[in-house]
């Protein structure tokens, strides 16, 4: 049974960032396979930020290339809006029925598990592996604290990264060269659509 990380976001755009904590997922933590899942909309996000969402999921086949330890999902895509995580577990649990799902996610969302949809069904189903985020901290939520001490928690020391979609957004819009914080396919893709370029 291969043990299969799942890795939600917009990835608005996919930057090293998130490659090399994928990466380090599958050398360094006993994950077999990352997925990246390509989220059309997060509830806690506005939907209007976003590029099309095959144009995302198009930037994460890029960035993986031909890493067979590393996927790109458009599993959301179909199911319906906004996207809960616990809707897209059970589905890829009846659908993949032989993988053992897991969840990869920062720290700073592990501090936001008590206003997710079913979040006590979620932890209790399935273990989630945690990197760590600069400046992430937990805030004081008894509901939270009863959530957390329920979880199957692996904490993964992967290396810090401070690099996120609004930092490379905003840097591509104020007109500077953002390749060295992005695959250069995707670098290229970007620059080619003049994605978040401004006016």
């Amino acid at each position: 049974m291969a043990r299969i990380g799942l890795y939600f976001g917009s990835f608005n755009p996919v930057h090293i960032g998130h490659m090399a904590i994928a990466g380090f997922m599958t050398e360094f933590a006993d994950l077999d396979e990352v997925w990246f899942v390509v989220s059309p909309h997060n509830p806690l996000k506005k939907k209007e930020t976003l590029l099309e969402d095959y144009q995302r999921l198009y930037m994460v086949q890029q960035a993986i290339g031909d890493n067979l330890r590393l996927k790109a999902s458009n599993i959301e895509f179909n199911l319906p809006l906004p996207s809960y995580t616990i809707d897209t577990m059970t589905y890829l649990g009846e659908k993949y029925p032989k993988h053992e799902f897991c969840l990869v996610m920062g720290q700073d969302n592990l501090f936001t598990l008590h206003k997710w949809k079913n979040a006590d069904e979620l932890i209790i189903k399935y273990p989630i592996y945690v990197y760590p985020r600069p400046y992430s901290l937990k805030p004081d939520s008894p509901k939270l604290d009863n959530i957390l001490e329920k979880a199957i928690i692996h904490n993964v020391a992967a290396p810090l990264m401070e690099i996120s979609g609004t930092f490379i957004r905003n840097g591509i819009g104020n007109g500077k060269n953002m390749s060295y914080f992005l695959p250069p396919p995707v670098w290229k893709y970007i620059e080619e659509m003049h994605f978040y370029e401004r006016g």
